[in-house]
């Protein structure tokens, strides 16, 4: 890893240097205003873009039941926002990079704008997909620059730490907010329609307050590899969707080939491509490995679990939309406030450690869920709820930070892209699982054991492997 600590600082100096002349790092010095600006701006739009990813969770039932979605295609309407990110992280980033920050980050909110106001006009269940995916890709474009952005902005090591641990606080913001607000609507229609002209009018400010930065070497968008990772990730979540209804049928075996060879060709495409969207030999590099199971392993066993959960708590304990809102409102709001704290802690404890316990905390706090749904008790809930949080909390906190040090500084975009796509594969894995083991048993509670279980085991094996995978000396 030292060449790329090396690389990292040398692009630093280079492409950051305006800002870096007025960010010091100092502690006792405060930020100019364009700074600040940049940070409020790309830390409020991904917030938001959080929030309407999340909105689903509690309107799920008033959902389906408007677009007369059965349950064997429900996943498809909380799986299509990950959809689209997954798909269009990794070219988001190098699009980032190499043809602007600023000017990705503002076509990526104007069009999450417009496609989330789509979205209340959808009346059938593939055309309120289509919507959430194309939600997706525009996040896709935010969550890539945003973090380049920052970076830019904030090339003083510790200040960087301190910008991302925002940033990572308002990720777990927005996760929880986002419910709570659809949750209060009057319709899940209203709803999407308040978030797509929030967003259009924070577009509006940041056309103003942002300032555009790019990668010294400009290149070529994959647009290729784009196609071909989207194309395998389409596929396995389709599998997964299917396999609910029955593993060994023969589209669930076709479709699970053809994401196996999709994903060699796109290593294919990738090793072989001018500018490709990733960079393979960075899976050379343990601490890139760390971060990428850091995030698949959050989507896999965290998003996954929690997605789902208000929707089961609706239809298996009777809560409303608004009461579920409240209660995952717990589990998340914790999570906002210890990313927020945490990161004055960056300095002593590494961003690893942090992933490793939170994902122990995220075990040990669902395995408290154990017999909630069965007892019909949602105050059985909290003790797991809070314990869960914190781990949320670390977890969020700790992916920026190790995401954007796994890469040099001319590639953050990349390396935030590579992460998150990791992350959201295993959200869409994580939610059709989830499904599918709540679904496969013959009651609902134990299913939802079953599925607590699953995340909790996930969830130990991902701490294992962040620990492992440290840099060599």
């Amino acid at each position: 890893m030292a060449h790329l600590e090396q690389a990292s600082t040398g692009s630093a100096a280079k492409t950051a240097a305006p800002a870096g002349n007025a960010t010091s790092g100092s502690p006792a010095e405060s930020p100019p205003p364009k700074v600040r600006a940049t940070l409020a701006l790309t830390s409020a739009v991904t917030a938001v873009a959080l929030m309407i990813y999340t909105a689903p969770m509690v309107t799920l039932p008033q959902t389906a039941a408007a677009l007369h979605t059965p349950l064997s295609a429900q996943a498809w309407l909380l799986n299509g926002t990950p959809l689209g990110l997954a798909a269009l992280l990794l070219v988001g980033g190098s699009l980032a990079d190499d043809y602007g920050r600023r000017r990705l980050f503002l076509s990526g909110t104007i069009a999450l704008g417009l496609t989330t106001a789509a979205g209340a006009l959808t009346t059938t269940t593939w055309w309120f997909t289509a919507s959430r995916i194309a939600q997706g890709a525009a996040s896709a474009a935010i969550l890539a620059s945003s973090l380049g952005l920052i970076v830019h902005a904030f090339p003083a090591p510790q200040a960087r730490r301190r910008a991302t641990g925002v940033w990572g606080a308002c990720v777990s913001g927005g996760i929880a907010v986002g419910p709570l607000v659809a949750g209060a609507m009057p319709t899940w229609r209203i709803a999407y329609a308040v978030f797509g002209v929030v967003t259009l009018v924070l577009a509006a400010f940041g056309a103003r307050s942002l300032t555009e930065t790019r990668a010294l070497n400009g290149g070529r968008p994959d647009i290729g590899g784009a196609l071909v990772f989207s194309l395998a990730l389409g596929a396995l979540v389709a599998a997964l969707t299917l396999g609910r209804d029955g593993w060994f049928r023969a589209p669930v075996g076709i479709l699970l080939a053809s994401a196996v060879v999709l994903t060699g060709i796109f290593g294919i495409v990738e090793r072989r491509g001018r500018a490709p969207m990733i960079d393979l030999g960075l899976l050379r590099h343990r601490r890139f490995l760390a971060s990428s199971a850091g995030g698949l392993f959050t989507g896999l066993a965290v998003i996954g679990l929690f997605s789902f959960m208000p929707a089961l708590l609706q239809r298996s304990i009777g809560m409303s939309a608004i009461g579920t809102a409240w209660l995952l409102m717990l589990w998340s709001g914790i999570s906002f406030l210890i990313a927020l704290q945490v990161r004055r802690l960056a300095d002593r404890v590494t961003s690893r450690h942090q992933l490793a316990l939170g994902f122990v905390l995220h075990a040990v706090g669902v395995v408290a869920l154990l017999g909630s749904i069965a007892a019909h008790s949602w105050t059985r809930l909290l003790p797991g709820l809070i314990v869960a949080g914190i781990g949320s909390g670390l977890l969020n906190a700790a992916l920026p930070q190790i995401s954007v040090e796994s890469v040099p500084s001319a590639k953050a975009a990349m390396g935030s892209g590579a992460q998150q796509t990791f992350r959201y594969i295993g959200s869409c894995a994580g939610v059709a699982m989830t499904i599918a083991l709540v679904t496969s048993a013959h009651d609902a509670a134990d299913g939802a054991d079953l599925a607590v279980l699953v995340s909790a085991g996930l969830s130990l094996l991902a701490a294992v492997l962040v620990l492992v995978l440290r840099d060599r000396d």
